[in-house]
């Protein structure tokens, strides 16, 4: 990347947070909670993008990691927990060790087969969830009667209050980012496209693919644990229904919206998810066939998804400038 480049993607991203920041001087109080959703659900689609997007494996149980991070942070602070962030440290180290477990036995295996054994492993998590009824509450969930506030230099603030939680998960998101990108950055983050690229070749000059695979499906339910711990803040709830399969299609179809190996794709397709559905809500109350009918089009013309078709196409523009040499 030349040092221009450098500097307008630096501009982009201050740009956005200082919009970000004073979304709550802007936005309405629905809007802002919905903004909280998308930042949350976005982290959640970037972590599960190193997965498919830099290292091409197709996870179907990611939303098992996201529940084992709401169930933590549910299980701390009902049982007497007073540090939300400390729960939510929990959250990931739980569902680091969930996915080393799953993980170690998953990478064994590449394409369909990888995704089918995530798949099961999500619904045996799920089905745990949903019958220890002890433990879990069942199918009713494990409520957060009292979330504790933080607190800073002696002040304390209520995460009860919307925008107090909107600038909590914001600042969670930022940070799950900024290792996300360090992690990309990186030789490993390399190796791992590599692996997505080539394996074979890879694997050839004394690389150890499973070990990476298995390092980066260890990343990924690490931060899915982290979206996990701030949803289950934000909805003051963990249920079984976020572990289900069909929980896990949301950051598949969010990363396809967005861009497949585009750092902030599943942002934006997150962004787009959302955007698509509050539109659709307001229209019908069948509105999950037209979101689908809605986001048919959307594949089928972006196939790179929007943000990764948007930047492709920025690529090709000074070359069409270019005049031919005579």
């Amino acid at each position: 990347m030349n040092g221009a480049a450098y500097v307008k993607k630096t501009i982009l991203l201050i740009l956005g947070t200082a919009l970000l920041l004073a979304a709550p001087a802007i936005l309405p109080l629905y809007w802002i909670m919905i903004t909280t959703e998308v930042l949350i659900m976005g982290l959640f689609a970037m972590g599960f993008n190193l997965l498919l997007g830099y290292t091409g494996l197709l996870s179907f149980g990611q939303a098992g990691f996201f529940g084992v991070g709401a169930y933590t942070v549910a299980l701390i602070l009902s049982h007497g927990g007073t540090s939300v962030l400390l729960s939510l440290g929990a959250a990931v180290v739980v569902a680091l060790i969930t996915a080393v477990v799953i993980g170690y036995l998953c990478v064994r295996r590449d394409e369909i087969f990888f995704a089918m054994i995530t798949l099961g492993f999500g619904m045996m998590l799920y089905t745990v969830a949903h019958n220890w009824v002890e433990l879990t509450g069942g199918s009713d969930g494990l409520p957060l009667m009292m979330v504790p506030p933080l607190s800073f230099f002696g002040c304390e603030i209520s995460l009860f209050d919307p925008v107090q939680m909107y600038r909590f998960v914001l600042v969670m998101v930022i940070i799950g980012i900024w290792i996300l990108w360090r992690i990309v950055q990186s030789p490993f983050g390399l190796m791992l496209t590599a692996i997505r690229e080539n394996r074979e070749r890879l694997a050839f000059v004394g690389a150890n693919v499973r070990q990476l695979r298995l390092a980066a499906f260890v990343i990924a339910g690490g931060v899915a644990g982290l979206a996990g711990g701030l949803f289950g803040l934000f909805n003051a709830m963990a249920t079984p229904d976020i572990m289900h399969w069909s929980f896990s299609a949301r950051p598949v179809l969010m990363t396809v919206l967005g861009g497949m190996g585009i750092f902030f794709g599943p942002m934006a397709g997150a962004a787009i998810y959302f955007g698509l559905e509050q539109m659709m809500t307001h229209l019908t109350q069948n509105w999950m066939i037209f979101l689908g009918l809605a986001l048919i089009p959307v594949v089928i013309y972006f196939p790179k998804g929007i943000l990764g078709s948007l930047v492709a196409w920025k690529k090709t523009v000074p070359q069409k400038r270019k005049k031919p040499l005579p």
